[in-house]
C-alpha cells in the first residue's frame, strides 16, 4: 500500500531572517518525523519532504503560515517508502545556485506560457507573432538524458552555474526567436528567463 507523501515546493519571495526561518522549519520537521532537504535563503526557500501523510501536511500548513508562503505551490507524488534517509535544513546564499546575485525573481517576474498555447504554438511552428518558437532545456545533463522535447536546445550543462556563460556564448542563436525554458519543477526556468531577459533577448518565457 502506498502511504508516503513527497512534496517538492519552491517559493521566491524575500526572507529577512533565513536562519530564524531554518531554525523554526527544523524544530518542527524534526518533531514530525520528516525526511528530506528544506533550503531557505534571502530569496526564499526550496524543500523535497516525505512522510506519512498527516505529518507531511501538517508541516505544508507551517511552511504557508510564514510571511509571504501563504500562496506556497506544492507537487505531490507517493511512494511505498521514504525516498530520504535524514531531515536537513540549511542556510544557503540561493535557493537554487546561479551566481547571478541581481537576479532576483521575488521582484521580477518573467511571464509564464500555458500549456495549451504551447501546445498551439509547436503545432503552427511558431507563435502568434509569427516568431520561431524554440525549447530550451535548463536541466543539468544528466537529467536530459532521462527525456526531453523533440529538438530542444541542450547545451549540455553539468550544474546550473554554467548557465549564464552558455546563453552568452549561443545567444546569436536566440535571436529573434520566441525561447520557452523548461526543467524540473520550474525553479531554474525562473532565473533562466530573467536573465536572458536582462541579457536583451526580448522573447524568454517559463514553460
Amino acid at each position: 500500500m502506498t502511504t508516503i507523501l513527497n512534496i517538492a515546493a519552491y517559493h521566491f519571495v524575500e526572507v529577512s531572517s533565513p536562519q530564524q526561518v531554518a531554525e523554526a522549519l527544523h524544530a518542527r520537521g524534526t518533531a514530525l518525523e520528516l525526511k528530506g532537504t528544506i533550503l531557505v535563503s534571502h530569496e526564499g526557500l526550496n524543500c523535497f519532504l516525505a512522510g506519512k501523510e498527516e505529518q507531511v501536511r501538517a508541516m505544508l500548513e507551517a511552511l504557508r503560515a510564514l510571511e509571504g508562503f501563504k500562496n506556497l505551490g506544492v507537487k505531490e507524488s507517493w511512494s511505498d517508502t521514504v525516498p530520504f534517509k535524514r531531515f536537513k535544513v540549511k542556510v544557503k546564499k540561493e535557493i537554487i545556485r546561479m551566481d547571478h546575485p541581481t537576479i532576483q525573481p521575488a521582484n521580477t517576474r518573467a511571464p509564464a506560457v500555458s500549456p495549451d498555447t504551447l501546445k498551439r504554438w509547436l503545432d503552427q511552428g511558431h507563435d502568434d507573432a509569427g516568431r520561431p518558437v524554440v525549447m530550451l532545456d535548463a536541466r543539468n545533463d544528466f537529467e536530459v538524458d532521462q527525456g526531453r522535447f523533440a529538438n530542444a536546445i541542450d547545451w549540455r550543462i553539468a550544474k546550473f552555474t554554467e548557465f549564464p556563460n552558455a546563453v552568452k556564448a549561443h545567444r546569436a542563436e536566440l535571436e529573434g526567436k520566441t525561447v520557452v525554458s523548461y526543467c524540473t519543477g520550474g525553479i531554474r526556468c525562473e532565473k533562466a528567463a530573467i536573465f536572458m531577459n536582462e541579457l536583451g533577448l526580448a522573447n524568454v518565457l517559463p514553460a
